[in-house]
């Protein structure tokens, strides 16, 4: 069966390293004209200013024209499972977040939004970031994978023969952005030369 096009898409950001992933996943959604709705946790905020000199999710909210939410907005549409975006994608997640979304035991809008993808059968990803990977993390990826989430390791390929750090960033959302269901061209495809 075909995937459906993707039209809305809900990023999570945690206090996992990794928040370029997370501007370049929103970017690359935004240029495929999905609607984008934001959230970072406390800590994923202070990540993503450590990470990219000082960018908040406001600022990114404005560059791009997303909609941001705060962590405890759990008013906010996308909590519910009558306006639930078509994909969630926690990038970076922490392994404690996805400890509170393995085990149904959230406590902010992050987890909620993650919950409630399971719940309404709509795509989940986790772009898990911290390792090594104790025996615990490894269940909890197991039951958001059983409960239809994908788990996807930020772990760039190397095949492709990245130049810079941008290509390592989009060798990993390039696989987040395929799990999603949207076309993308940020890296080459074994055997496939890239257009333009």
């Amino acid at each position: 069966m075909a995937a459906e096009t993707v039209k809305s898409a809900f990023v999570g950001i945690t206090g996992a390293s990794g928040a370029p992933y997370a501007v370049r996943l929103i970017e690359a959604l935004v240029e495929n004209d999905v609607f984008v709705e934001i959230c970072a946790s406390e800590m994923g905020e202070k990540v993503l200013a450590y990470e990219m000199g000082g960018l908040s999710t406001k600022k990114l909210a404005e560059s791009y024209g997303v909609k941001r939410y705060a962590p405890d907005d759990l008013f906010a549409p996308p909590a519910s499972g009558t306006s639930v975006p078509d994909a969630t994608v926690i990038a970076p997640s922490s392994v404690s977040t996805l400890g509170n979304i393995a085990n149904g035991t959230g406590t902010n809008l992050l987890h909620r939004v993650a919950d409630v993808a399971l719940k309404e059968r709509r795509r989940l990803v986790i772009l898990e970031r911290e390792m090594p990977y104790s025996l615990i993390h490894i269940k909890n990826m197991a039951a958001i994978t059983e409960a239809g989430g994908v788990v996807i390791s930020a772990a760039p390929g190397f095949y492709n023969h990245p130049q810079t750090m941008d290509d390592l960033i989009d060798f990993v959302v390039g696989k987040v952005l395929d799990v999603m269901g949207v076309e993308h061209e940020l890296v080459e495809r074994w055997g496939h030369k890239r257009r333009g």
